[in-house]
């Protein structure tokens, strides 16, 4: 692809010595270069599409790095990318070897910090800042946060901190969304302006300093002039939550104006105060199938950018068997509701939405208050379900445990994207779930192998007095299987290949078990035969009856699809021990997975088809007992 002026930059150096109009056309092409780009290896577009003029604005004004810009979630990144470094390697975006769909600092140093989960930018904005006083350090700290990001408690929690201490804090609100002062005309606009110009700023400074300095009255005197000018300020622009809580507030701004941008961050940079720039943006924009339909657009797989249309397959995802499964409940049960935190979609709630908008709940970026609201519903007779993905799930443990387990609460958790998760790194493993939940006194663990079994585990933990999760890949189910539609026996699973004659078994759970059936198959070749046992429950677990179980095979391999360290491979090798059996553990090791697909990370980790039965050739005739983390 030949370009004019995106050719040109190799650092954000080179914005700067673009015109207005240069950086237009940059802005163009950069949305091209993107479009291109996600439309190949997939990743998040309407929110990137939505944010290269304000990028470019930014990068035009600040000094990175020395003025450190921090992107909230972080999926709004790759202009930010383009410009600073990274614009040829971005052809290889989420691929392996190739550059994070998020901000990563191991690969530039213009990324502040790593970001994956949203809502915790002006925490670790405001700390920056503060660090940055204490050892006298230059420059100034950004953070950009959308207006879906502020739902999250930690971003209330920090604005009302920020704006007690008056620190030199700059956030730039990404409004894409929602509004939230209804009044974006000019006179707004031009009055913002005002009030964030040097000049005004040492003028005001200037007066408040001569009205404190009056003895006796100078105390009363500030009091009196901050509500005149609240009084003033409210008769172009409401007061808005910013404002209440100690911030200069500037905007709103038009997010794809670079000329307006440009003049704000010009000023707003010469503050010495807490300030909100208020953008104003359109998600997807320049792109009409993302601006039409953002949440569709938002994180995509590879797509045709002629059509729109996004690649797609014909087997049913444990993302849509959940959907469909919910639905039919729900349809017999008046009492079940569905709750999730900004993830209709992703979680397969949007059919659910459309069907019983009554009984469905959008909490936004808040998944304490999405379990919290949960117990509430389940303490007025309810069935809840809580559908979130397994790394957003760490957001609410305290409410898990607290809200949930205690008062043993028939709350389900609907747990998408548990283990491996494929594209986006590290911060959206959902590997961690199993050891958190498993510790957990009165929690019940279910995986589901088939879309029947799906169903199956779904109205089983609809029936349940107490706490149920069911966790399930990024993936497709497992075709039908018979030994899937029999009856749930609370801690008990079932063989899904029992050959009568072999002296190896195999024992996984959920999704993961594909692997597991086809090193079987593959052993089976080369005259090893192996049988294979689903858990089905991942706690409780009748080691009792997996102990008579495993005395009949002289290996059992322990596979699981998340960490090792605490997982329920760790709870087996310590409470089972059969004299005879060479029990093998193997999960994934002490650390954290990067970006790749979900077939290649189960490969690096020894967890896939080809690495079992390595790991089992390897054992035969190998010692009684092994228990490994590592891959």
């Amino acid at each position: 692809m030949n370009f004019t002026y995106l050719s040109q930059v190799e650092g954000p150096e080179d914005v700067k010595r673009l015109s207005f109009s240069q950086l237009s056309e940059l802005a163009e092409e950069i949305r091209e270069y993107i479009l291109a780009t996600v439309s190949r290896t997939g990743g998040h577009l309407a929110s990137n599409l939505g944010v290269i003029e304000l990028t470019l604005a930014l990068h035009y004004v600040f000094e990175s790095p020395k003025d450190r810009i921090i992107w909230d979630v972080g999926h709004q990144c790759y202009p930010h990318k383009i410009l600073t470094g990274r614009r040829d390697a971005f052809p290889t975006l989420r691929q392996r070897g190739g550059i994070s769909g998020f901000p990563k600092p191991s690969e530039s140093e213009h990324d502040v910090v790593e970001t994956g989960h949203a809502s915790t930018s002006l925490s670790i904005g405001l700390g920056l800042r503060m660090g940055m006083e204490l050892l006298r350090q230059e420059g100034k700290v950004v953070a950009v946060i959308g207006d879906g990001a502020l739902t999250g408690g930690m971003a209330l929690e920090a604005l009302n901190h920020a704006g007690h201490l008056k620190k030199d804090l700059i956030i730039v609100l990404n409004d894409n969304d929602m509004s939230i002062s209804p009044n974006v005309g000019a006179l707004s606009y031009y009055f913002s302006r005002l009030s964030s110009t040097s000049s005004y700023q040492h003028f005001r400074e200037w007066v408040d300093g001569i009205i404190a300095g009056i003895p006796h009255y100078g105390g009363r005197l500030m009091d009196m002039v901050e509500r005149l000018k609240a009084g003033v300020k409210s008769l172009v622009y409401e007061q808005n939550l910013f404002s209440v809580l100690g911030f200069e507030y500037v905007g709103p701004v038009d997010g794809h104006r670079i000329d307006r941008l440009v003049q704000v961050f010009q000023d707003v940079r010469e503050m010495q105060r807490p300030v909100v720039v208020h953008v104003k943006t359109r998600k997807g924009k320049g792109y009409p199938y993302a601006e039409e339909d953002p949440t569709t657009y938002h994180g995509v797989s590879s797509f045709c950018v002629d059509s729109g249309e996004v690649s797609s397959s014909e087997k049913v995802t444990f993302t849509q068997a959940f959907s469909q499964a919910l639905l039919c409940e729900a349809s017999k049960d008046e009492r079940i509701t569905a709750i999730t935190a900004a993830m209709e979609t992703g979680t397969g709630l949007a059919p659910f939405r459309q069907a019983f908008p009554d009984r469905f709940y959008d909490v936004g970026i808040a998944e304490q208050h999405a379990v919290g609201l949960a117990a509430g519903l389940a303490r007025a007779g309810l069935r809840p379900v809580v559908a979130l993905y397994s790394t957003f799930l760490q957001r609410a443990i305290d409410q898990v445990i607290h809200d949930v387990a205690i008062p043993k609460l028939p709350v389900v958790f609907a747990i998408d994207r548990a283990g491996l998760v494929p594209g986006d790194g590290e911060t959206h493993q959902g590997i961690f779930d199993v050891p958190m939940l498993k510790a957990v006194p009165g929690m019940t663990i279910l995986m589901p192998a088939t879309a029947d079994e799906m169903h199956l585990m779904l109205r089983w933990a609809l029936e349940r007095g107490g706490p149920v999760a069911l966790r399930y890949p990024k993936d497709v189910c497992l075709p039908p299987l018979s030994a899937c539609e029999g009856e749930l026996i609370p801690g008990r699973g079932v063989f899904l290949r029992e050959t009568g004659e072999a002296h190896v078994l195999l024992v996984g759970a959920g999704g993961h078990l594909r692997e597991l059936l086809s090193a079987a198959e593959l052993l089976s070749g080369e005259g090893i035969p192996a049988d294979v046992y689903h858990l089905r429950f991942l706690k409780p677990l009748d080691l009792v009856h997996l102990g008579k179980i495993f005395s009949r095979y002289r290996g059992v391999y322990l596979l699981e699809d998340g960490v090792a360290s605490g997982g329920v491979g760790e709870t087996i090798l310590a409470a089972v021990d059969v004299e005879g059996v060479r029990l093998v553990h193997k999960g994934v090791p002490d650390e954290f997975p990067t970006h790749a697909t979900r077939q290649e990370l189960l490969a690096d980790y020894g967890l896939d088809a080809a690495h079992i039965a390595e790991l089992v050739r390897e054992g035969v005739g190998g010692s009684r007992r092994l228990h490994s983390h590592s891959a």
